[in-house]
């Protein structure tokens, strides 16, 4: 459809579309494109081989659809993608993902209103991902290079990144994201830990391949592979890299889950010049010691009192979402949760009466 019929820009305004990838994503790609239509001149779908009714899905929500023959090569895809729009901005989302607020801002963006007139930058945006934790269901944040300028493609086989030379601006942008919720998860397990294991051949030593693999492995539970890559990617990088703050974190809570307690602490000592203001920092340490004083009883009166002092940071903290990797509520109901169980468990039934968790 062409934009003037559109009836949404004017002679000097600039066109934004959204571009996705997508295979077998008939639960839930209508409900991407419906949240995101309203604010987007073009939706381009690339199809990578559905088996299902994705296609006819996207079709009925007003998306244009091509067709792209799988080659284990997430930028070959997303670049294909791109190769179809004709639009001035790029809004990149997933499926999975779905706009929860910022359709105004991507109109202004596009319209070059206020502080965008004129302006030359590519836009990261914030995704809230929801994920199984045990018997409940929890969100964490990170902040991806998302909305580019025409031009701007991908590099990368998996975990792609846009190579771009433009300056780098968070956006009051949130979407939304389950595919990290299990029953999701179940689909694509294995995928990407065999294409991250392939890109590793011919880079050893890239930090982000093993952060990213890491994490694969973490999912799974595979804790001590998780730790090793890692550690991998610590050796080959520090806070400068935006994903830094998540990869420390998530090292510290799989040091945990493997025993190594005394690692963990020294990795904790190292790190608290540069995340003393982050609440899962202080979580997650939390976390370390009870497990520590609990397998380790002869140190167990020295780390009660630092238990309680981290999750008490956590409070006075309060949630810093702009943390890469945030998870909800470390800086508040979690903790409060913690303080509550430790200070029963101990008890000290009066305080644990000041953090009883709301209903």
């Amino acid at each position: 459809m062409p934009y003037a019929s559109l009836g949404l820009t004017g002679t000097n305004d600039k066109t934004i579309a959204l571009v996705m990838i997508a295979r077998n994503e008939a639960r839930c790609i209508s409900r991407c494109l419906k949240s995101i239509a309203p604010w987007v001149d073009q939706m381009i779908v690339l199809d990578t081989g559905s088996s299902d009714q994705t296609i006819a899905i996207a079709r009925s929500c007003g998306a244009e659809v091509y067709h792209f023959q799988w080659c284990n090569d997430f930028s070959a895809a997303r670049n294909a993608a791109l190769n179809h729009s004709q639009a001035d901005w790029n809004l990149v989302l997933d499926a999975d993902e779905w706009l929860i607020s910022g359709g105004p801002l991507l109109r202004a963006i596009s319209q070059q209103r206020n502080e965008f007139a004129d302006q030359h930058f590519v836009g990261a945006i914030q995704i809230e991902s929801s994920f199984d934790n045990n018997t409940r269901i929890d969100e964490s944040a990170c902040w991806l290079t998302r909305l580019l300028p025409k031009g701007v493609q991908f590099m990368g086989a998996v975990h792609e990144q846009p190579v771009h030379t433009q300056p780098r601006r968070k956006l009051d942008i949130l979407v939304g994201h389950d595919g990290y919720e299990n029953q999701q998860l179940k689909r694509k397990q294995g995928r990407n830990q065999a294409l991250l294991q392939q890109a590793l051949i011919t880079h050893p030593d890239d930090p982000y391949l093993h952060y990213q693999l890491g994490k694969e492995f973490e999912v799974g539970h595979s804790f001590s592979q998780a730790c090793s890559h890692f550690r991998k990617a610590l050796s080959h990088c520090g806070p400068d890299q935006p994903w830094h703050h998540d990869l420390v974190v998530r090292m510290l809570y799989c040091l945990k889950m493997t025993g190594q307690f005394e690692e963990g602490l020294a990795l904790a000592h190292d790190m608290l010049a540069h995340y003393n203001s982050s609440p899962d920092y202080y979580f997650v340490l939390g976390d370390l010691l009870l497990d520590m004083a609990l397998k380790q009883p002869d140190k167990a009166a020295h780390n009660l009192g630092l238990i309680e002092e981290c999750w008490l940071t956590c409070l006075q903290l309060g949630e810093r979402p702009e943390w890469e990797g945030a998870v909800k509520g470390r800086g508040s109901f979690l903790a409060q949760h913690n303080l509550h169980v430790f200070y029963t468990s101990i008890g000290a039934t009066d305080k644990a009466r000041l953090y009883t968790p709301l209903d």
